[in-house]
């Protein structure tokens, strides 16, 4: 199945919509690259960012889920130093699979709520 920007568009909107009908919690915002994954937790409210990490930043070893499950272990502590514990999840265009949903295991693991 060939998959065009439409798609990725529609896909974007409808979680954005879904998203922007609670502005009051905060909003963890994944990136993904072909070689990188980065998450912020952005307060829309306010329109700053409370935490972010990447995976280069964190220079760990391992595969790109490995890395991607650390850096939601990292956002999810960094969030709680902030004394974040819900949120809501913005997977933005990507699909809930592979090293999007590793990051998000690995920011529940660590006691991140969403």
């Amino acid at each position: 199945m060939k998959i065009t920007t439409d798609t990725k568009l529609r896909r974007l909107r409808r979680v954005r919509g879904k998203l922007s009908q609670n502005l009051a919690l905060p909003r963890l915002s994944v990136f993904r690259s072909n070689c990188h994954i980065w998450a912020q937790i952005i307060d829309d409210q306010h329109g700053k960012t409370l935490a972010s990490a990447s995976s280069k930043t964190l220079k760990k070893k391992g595969t790109k889920s490995d890395q991607a499950k650390a850096v939601g272990e990292t956002i999810a502590k960094l969030a709680l130093d902030k004394k974040v514990t819900l949120v809501r999840f913005d997977r933005g265009l990507y699909r809930y699979q592979g090293r999007v949903k590793a990051l998000a295991e690995g920011a529940r693991a660590a006691g991140l709520k969403f």
